[in-house]
C-alpha cells in the first residue's frame, strides 16, 4: 500500500496539535472528550510512521555498513539488514492498517440473534450448542451477556435465542458471526448411527443507542396482550406481552420474557432499535461499496458460513477455507484463532482494496 507522506504529516500535525490543546488544560469536560477521542484514533497512526522511519534510517545506515572495509563488519551488516527488512515489512503493515477507515461498530456492544434453521429439533439442540459457545466465548472476554429472549425446543435447545453482548470491542470480534453455520452429527434418537446435517442462522447487529436512532411515537403500534409459553411452563396471568409494530418498516418485535410489561416493552425497544440502525447501516453500505462485497465481511445471513462436524471432530470456515481439528475446544468458547483468522483476512481483503 502506498502512502502519501503528506497524509502523514498532516495526520502528525493533527496529533500535535491535539496534544497541546490537551496539554492547556482549559478544555471544558465534553470538548476534552472530543479532543481526546480524536487523539487515541491519530496516535497510532503517529506511532506507526514514526517507527516506520526509524527503521528506514537504520536500513540506510546498515546499507553502508556492508561495503565496509572489515569483513566482521560487512557481515554484521547483512544480518542486521535482513532482520531489519522483515521488521520494517511489519511496520509498514502495521502503518497500513492503522491507516484502514474504522467500521465506527466496532467498540459497540451487539445483539446476538440464533435461529434453528433445517432439521427440526436437531437444529434447535445445535443453536442452544451455538448460544453456548458465545456465551463461553464472552466470558473468557470479559463480556456481559443478557438474554433477551428465547424461545425453548422441547427436545432442549432453542429455536430461536437473542441475547445482548456488552464489552469492549465486541462488534469487531463477533460481526464475522453472521451467516448459516451447518452441523454433521449423528442424532442421539439415530438408531442406525447415521450422520444427519442440520442448520442455524446467526446474525451480529451493532446495538444502537437512543442518539442514533429516533423513533417517533406516531410511527409505532403497540399492542399488549397475556404471554403464552410452552406446555408445562408456568404462564404469566397477566397482561405483560408486547408487541410492537413499526409502521414505515413494517418491523415487527415481540416480547415476553418478563413479567413486567415495562421491562418487555424495554426490551422490545432496544431490539427494535439495533434492527432499524442495522438496516440503516447497510443502506450506506451499499451506497459506498456498490455491488462489491468482501469475502468474509458481507454479513450475509442466507450464506454457508461454517460447518461444525463431529465425527471428524473438525469446524470449516468456508470463507478462508480454515479447517481446525478442534471441535470440542471451539464449542467451549476457544474461538480466538477462528476468530482471529476471520479478521486477518478481512484486514488482508480491506488493504487489497485499497492497493487495487
Amino acid at each position: 500500500m502506498k502512502i502519501a507522506p503528506d497524509r502523514i504529516a498532516a495526520i502528525e500535525a493533527r496529533r500535535d496539535e491535539l496534544q497541546a490543546l490537551m496539554a492547556t488544560g482549559d478544555l471544558s469536560g465534553e470538548r476534552f472528550v472530543q479532543v481526546s477521542k480524536e487523539y487515541a484514533e491519530l496516535e497510532p497512526v503517529a506511532q506507526a510512521a514514526s517507527e516506520v522511519r526509524r527503521l528506514r534510517a537504520e536500513a540506510q545506515s546498515l546499507q553502508h555498513m556492508t561495503h565496509d572495509a572489515d569483513d566482521e563488519i560487512r557481515q554484521m551488516a547483512s544480518e542486521e539488514l535482513h532482520a531489519n527488512g522483515e521488521a520494517l515489512a511489519a511496520a509498514d503493515r502495521k502503518l497500513a492498517l492503522a491507516l484502514l477507515p474504522r467500521d465506527a461498530a466496532d467498540e459497540r456492544a451487539a445483539m446476538l440473534e440464533i435461529r434453528a434453521g433445517t432439521g427440526g429439533d436437531e437444529a434447535a439442540l445445535f443453536g442452544g450448542d451455538l448460544f453456548r459457545m458465545y456465551q463461553k466465548y464472552a466470558e473468557k472476554q470479559g463480556w456481559k451477556v443478557e438474554l433477551i429472549s428465547s424461545s425453548a425446543s422441547d427436545a432442549g435447545g432453542f429455536k430461536e435465542a437473542i441475547a445482548s453482548v456488552e464489552g469492549k470491542g465486541v462488534f469487531a470480534k463477533l460481526k464475522f458471526e453472521s451467516g448459516v453455520h451447518r452441523v454433521q452429527r449423528v442424532p442421539a434418537t439415530e438408531t442406525q448411527g447415521r450422520i444427519h446435517t442440520s442448520a442455524a442462522t446467526v446474525a451480529v447487529l451493532p446495538e444502537a443507542e437512543e442518539v442514533d436512532i429516533k423513533i417517533d411515537d406516531k410511527d409505532l403500534r403497540i399492542d399488549i396482550y397475556r404471554s403464552s409459553g410452552p406446555g408445562g411452563q408456568s404462564v404469566n396471568t397477566t397482561d405483560s406481552a408486547v408487541r410492537i409494530v413499526h409502521i414505515p418498516t413494517g418491523l415487527v418485535v415481540i416480547q415476553q420474557d418478563e413479567k413486567s410489561q415495562h421491562k418487555n416493552k424495554a426490551k422490545a425497544m432496544k431490539v427494535l432499535r439495533t434492527r432499524l440502525y442495522e438496516q440503516e447501516r447497510e443502506r450506506l453500505h451499499a451506497q459506498r461499496a456498490g455491488a462489491r462485497k468482501s469475502m468474509v465481511g458481507s454479513g450475509d445471513r442466507s450464506e454457508r458460513i461454517r460447518t461444525y462436524n463431529f465425527p471428524q471432530g473438525r469446524v470449516t470456515d468456508h470463507r478462508i477455507n480454515l479447517t481446525l481439528h478442534r471441535l470440542p475446544e471451539i464449542l467451549e468458547g476457544e474461538m480466538d484463532e477462528l476468530i482471529g483468522a476471520l479478521i486477518a483476512q478481512d484486514e488482508a481483503d480491506r488493504l487489497a482494496q485499497l492497493d487495487g
